[in-house]
């Protein structure tokens, strides 16, 4: 198949590595761009950092450094996992997935009287995880670590993909980027032509955000990670 890979530098060049081993053509076109913001991390009585991205782990390597022994990372999913253990953190628990997941994961696993938790998110930050363990008794701060700044207009690698009929899929990694997707297809007037590519998506949440402005065939992964999104794709 021809996929249109969306994501954000890195993470966008690492998965279309891993789609062309598989056998599919892959046409790359970030959507967004992750722009680390200056920021200080004040770690005094701080037990554990929350990560709800990779992008939140790079921010942190880039302006806090290595992390002290003993802080534990805290992240929401394995590929986040893996993010903080390369950044060099010692010692991290893995949530399932999705904020939920992470806020049921701290409040099993953490005491909130052993010290205050930091989460270091994007300008856009996916739901309220500060306000989801303040009802478990924990003291979190957030900390603004990165925006993700969008383009202006589809880029023209993917017009001429959807022009010419030659796209079979896309891949959409959160509502954002699903909104992001749409806009910019509609602004190009190529609406018609998006609505005969299947997207990818990794939630639910993320195929409604496409469906609100695009009818397209959308398949959903049964678990908001890489591997269960890749796993929906068959050369």
């Amino acid at each position: 198949m021809h996929l249109l890979v969306t994501r954000p530098e890195p993470d966008a060049s690492v998965l279309a590595e891993q789609l062309r081993v598989l056998g599919h053509e892959v046409t790359v076109a970030p959507l967004m761009e992750i722009v680390t913001r200056d920021f200080v991390v004040d770690l005094e009585g701080v037990q554990g950092v929350l990560f709800t991205s990779a992008n939140g782990v790079r921010a942190y390597a880039e302006r806090v450094g290595t992390p002290p022994a003993g802080l534990v990372a805290h992240a929401v999913g394995p590929a986040c996992a893996e993010a903080a253990r390369a950044a060099g953190w010692q010692q991290v628990s893995v949530a399932d997935g999705d904020v939920h997941a992470l806020t049921a994961l701290v409040a099993a696993q953490v005491d909130p009287e052993a010290g205050r938790l930091v989460h270091v998110s994007g300008k856009a930050a996916a739901g309220d995880l500060a306000g989801a363990l303040a009802a478990f008794g924990f003291s979190v701060s957030r900390i603004v670590g990165y925006e993700a700044r969008t383009v202006d207009s589809l880029p023209d690698n993917v017009r001429g993909v959807l022009e010419t009929g030659a796209l079979d899929g896309v891949l959409l990694f959160s509502p954002r980027s699903a909104k992001i997707y749409a806009d910019r297809v509609e602004k190009a007037g190529l609406s018609a032509k998006a609505g005969s590519v299947t997207a990818y998506c990794l939630s639910s949440a993320v195929a409604d955000a496409l469906k609100a402005q695009i009818s397209a065939p959308c398949v959903v992964a049964t678990a908001p990670e890489t591997p269960h999104l890749i796993a929906l794709l068959s050369p």
